[in-house]
């Protein structure tokens, strides 16, 4: 892409709505458009980050061996009606009928329909275990929408929801989801810690929140230090060994880490003082599980080994794909602006023409451009005829992890400036040596999206 043909409505100045860091440089760097209080149209910056995210989150969901499918925005009153939430839900549900006077929301979760499609096409126990996703826009009417896409009414999500045959079954599909969780926001450059929560409306006995701490997080969160110290890296796990997933599940849970509703100030105690920490979180994701909950009343059921009927054990589990922007981006920024992981960055490298008009410049920029694409990167050419400065500008507010710099000083000698946006540091070498450094350096974000089994639903 060439910026001079891009769409990219930057602004000079802060934004005056603008409470928190993400919120302020998502407006600044033209990601998004604020249509109406807390919904957002998605600019072509923003799209793109949010579209990096919903690949990730499909290759490891599938990796897992859960099935995608999509369902619609808006659902029944009668299917919330059957499992009894339609009136206990609150004001968040937005209730809307249709000119047939038939009751519909907008679905703010997907659990009784999700249950529906499953009791109309699966009967016995030899179908289990299933899991199905799907990731679809969602709406809660939050009484008080703000910081941008961090607390909006509409948001994107992906929802999955394990149907299995025991209770024993489906905490395996819990902890399952725990580890492929622990990979997805880890190939986002995020460290997302899985703490002990509440499990609100949606119900159930065992829940894990995943946060990102961050000092503008809504949630006060206490934790052993020592939890994070751990990733998951890029060890191989079999989602079908019990007690290969049950062994991250307790290595990820065994020290302490609660949200402030589950927080148990006499357990704390019993960490060593210099380990106690509470700090602020940013809720990525939750994962449930609730047993009977919803198949009991809607009639969710198989005929199990022994031939008699039994309700399905079930669980559900998010992940906030438009949240996600938001929060990588109060976990990684400067004063200049975003920095991006290099897993979910919109372009993987900008290209800064330093004299736009000259021959030589225009000719290196064009090569430059063009054998990064073949080699499967994303560049933005900064084609613009501006002074360097404004482009230096542009390219540290929008934050693409790496940029070469092209000057009629450098060519004169073959060298060109490998930028890292992350550490500030450039390096001088030939246009050859930065596009192979970039190719390495990319190459194990491209080979982490592969071998994911049924490849990315889109």
């Amino acid at each position: 892409m060439r910026l001079s043909r891009y769409f990219l409505p930057v602004l000079k100045e802060d934004p005056k709505e603008a409470q928190i860091v993400s919120h302020r440089l998502m407006l600044r760097a033209g990601m998004v458009k604020q249509q109406a209080a807390g919904i957002y149209s998605w600019l072509p910056l923003g799209f793109k980050v949010l579209k990096r995210i919903e690949d990730i989150v499909h290759q490891e969901q599938q990796r897992a061996g859960h099935i995608p499918l999509l369902m619609p925005t808006l659902q029944s009153a009668d299917l919330w009606r059957e499992s009894g939430r339609y009136e206990a839900y609150g004001e968040e549900m937005l209730r809307i009928t249709d000119r047939h006077k038939r009751d519909l929301l907008y679905g703010p979760t997907n659990e009784e329909m999700i249950t529906d499609i499953f009791r109309s096409g699966v009967t016995s126990y030899r179908d289990l275990p299933m899991t199905l996703y799907h990731i679809q826009w969602k709406f809660r009417d939050e009484v008080r929408p703000r910081f941008g896409v961090m607390r909006g009414r509409e948001f994107l999500m992906k929802d999955g929801y394990n149907f299995d045959l025991t209770r024993e079954d489906a905490l395996h599909a819990y902890n399952r989801h725990l580890v492929s969780y622990l990979r997805t926001y880890e190939r986002m450059g995020l460290q997302a810690i899985p703490m002990r929560a509440d499990s609100g409306p949606i119900g159930g006995e065992d829940t894990h929140e995943f946060l990102v701490l961050a000092e503008t997080g809504e949630s006060e969160v206490f934790y052993d230090s020592a939890i994070t110290d751990l990733t998951f890296g890029d060890r191989e796990i079999d989602y079908d060994d019990v007690e290969q997933c049950q062994a991250v599940m307790n290595e990820f849970t065994s020290r302490y880490a609660r949200t402030d509703e589950t927080h148990d100030e006499a357990v704390f105690a019993e960490i060593p003082e210099d380990r106690r920490r509470s700090a602020r979180g940013i809720e990525v994701g939750q994962i449930f599980y609730f047993g009977t909950k919803y198949s009991e009343p809607m009639g969710a059921t198989v005929v199990g080994p022994d031939g008699k009927k039994v309700p399905v054990h079930m669980g559900s589990h998010g992940i906030g794909v438009s949240r996600l922007v938001g929060a990588i981006i109060e976990a990684s920024h400067d004063d200049k602006g975003i920095i991006w992981p290099e897993g979910v960055t919109p372009f993987h490298v900008g290209i800064v023409n330093l004299k736009q008009g000259d021959g030589s410049t225009d000719s290196s920029c064009e090569a430059i451009y063009a054998e990064l694409k073949a080699r499967g990167m994303d560049p933005l050419y900064d084609d613009r005829d501006e002074r360097a400065g404004a482009k230096f500008a542009t390219m540290d507010l929008i934050g693409l992890p790496w940029r070469i710099t092209v000057g009629p000083r450098g060519l004169a000698n073959n060298k060109v400036e490998l930028t890292s946006r992350r550490t500030g540091e450039s390096e001088e070498m030939s246009p050859k040596e930065a596009i192979a450094r970039l190719e390495k350096i990319y190459r194990p974000v491209r080979d982490a999206g592969l071998d994911t089994g049924a490849g990315v639903a889109r």
